[in-house]
């Protein structure tokens, strides 16, 4: 006699009431998979939440009728951190009664590390809002600039990486890479930049050396919050051109930069270049979150963290022009820009192949302290 495998009296009502919201799963898992992408994304972004929050296993279930966490990467580059940046800069500027700027300072100081015997103003009621503690100024003589080596730290921070440029890469953090093309964009015309001109079958990275002999270097400083925020030009130069790209703002702390491929390529940044006694110099200015807001004193007409942009675009601008043929010169330490917060500078520049870092991966540094010499 063959036997029935239908469920009998109180088991197949079991049954049944398993059946109805695995049924229902899956239905609505099927209208998901009919939206358009962004759709999509946006309606299990916050079952992706759910899914790294709860304990494990919680939400395993719903892989098995199909449904798909988004990657920990795609889901941390579709939080909104522009918007962010822009309500966390609108928020530096509110100034606070004067019985609560010291507690509020002096929790960040807390917080951060914060030296405030070097400030040229240590009195916390000085500073109206968020905006100007940030970007309070150092006393003179709180970072003296050395004269002895050719290059010297634009800024105080953390130095993540430094060394040779290879293979038309740089490194973000040690092991992590990204294009030297995509970070610095197309080549910048010969005329604005004095320079020779390269044979077109060269490489990205070699027609960026002008000069026989020479070798392309780079330098990676990471802001924290509690440094000084001010940036300053690392040597001799000529600047001659502003690339601004506008991007992400994702944050630069090194914890998420081994994780995010290419992040400095997807952030906004400011790309300066010209040139030095050597050949090409570059300086960039990467934001991060919170980190929206970043200023070139002498460039009035840069505006960074726009409400909307064009992913991939960048907008230029020459300092070469017919009443000034040799583009804005900087000395070494002078002022040159400043963040809201804290972020990154890279260096990119030509030098003899006998130049030398002084550096240590890892280490602190302070503005005006040795980078390196020949």
């Amino acid at each position: 006699m063959c036997q029935s495998n239908t469920l009998q009296g109180p088991d197949l009502h079991t049954g049944k009431w398993l059946q109805f919201p695995q049924l229902a799963l899956r239905r609505r898992l099927g209208q998901l998979s009919c939206m358009s992408r962004p759709a999509l994304k946006l309606r299990s972004w916050p079952l992706t939440i759910l899914y790294y929050l709860l304990p494990f296993g919680a939400l395993k279930p719903l892989t098995r009728v199909g449904w798909r966490p988004m990657s920990r990467v795609a889901l941390y580059k579709s939080v909104p951190t522009r918007l962010l940046s822009r309500a966390w800069g609108r928020l530096n500027q509110v100034e606070l009664p004067t019985w609560l700027r010291k507690p509020v300072y002096s929790l960040y100081i807390w917080t951060f590390g914060v030296n405030m015997k070097e400030a040229a103003v240590e009195d916390l009621h000085h500073y109206r809002n968020l905006s100007e503690f940030f970007r309070r100024k150092l006393k003179p003589q709180a970072r003296p600039v050395c004269c002895l080596h050719s290059v010297i730290s634009p800024s105080d921070g953390k130095i993540l990486n430094f060394g040779q440029v290879k293979n038309c890469e740089v490194e973000q953090v040690k092991g992590v890479t990204y294009s030297l093309e995509s970070f610095l964009g197309p080549r910048i015309g010969t005329e604005e930049l004095h320079f020779s001109q390269a044979p077109p079958g060269n490489s990205f990275q070699q027609q960026l050396v002008t000069k026989e002999g020479n070798e392309l270097y780079h330098c990676v400083i990471y802001l924290a919050p509690g440094d000084y925020h001010c940036f300053h030009s690392p040597t001799d130069w000529r600047v001659s051109h502003r690339r601004h790209f506008p991007g992400s703002l994702m944050s630069v702390n090194p914890g998420v930069a081994r994780w995010i491929k290419e992040l400095f390529c997807h952030n906004e940044r400011v790309v300066l270049t010209g040139d030095w006694k050597h050949g090409f110099f570059s300086l960039t200015a990467v934001g991060a979150t919170n980190v929206g807001s970043i200023r070139i004193y002498f460039d009035q007409d840069l505006h960074t963290n726009s409400p909307s942009y064009s992913k991939g675009s960048y907008n230029d601008f020459s300092f070469i022009s017919n009443n000034n043929k040799e583009g804005i010169p900087m000395r070494k330490g002078e002022h040159l820009g400043e963040f809201n917060l804290g972020s990154t500078i890279v260096l990119i520049f030509e030098a003899p192949k006998d130049f030398k870092f002084h550096l240590k991966a890892g280490q602190k540094i302070r503005f005006g302290e040795a980078l390196g010499s020949l």
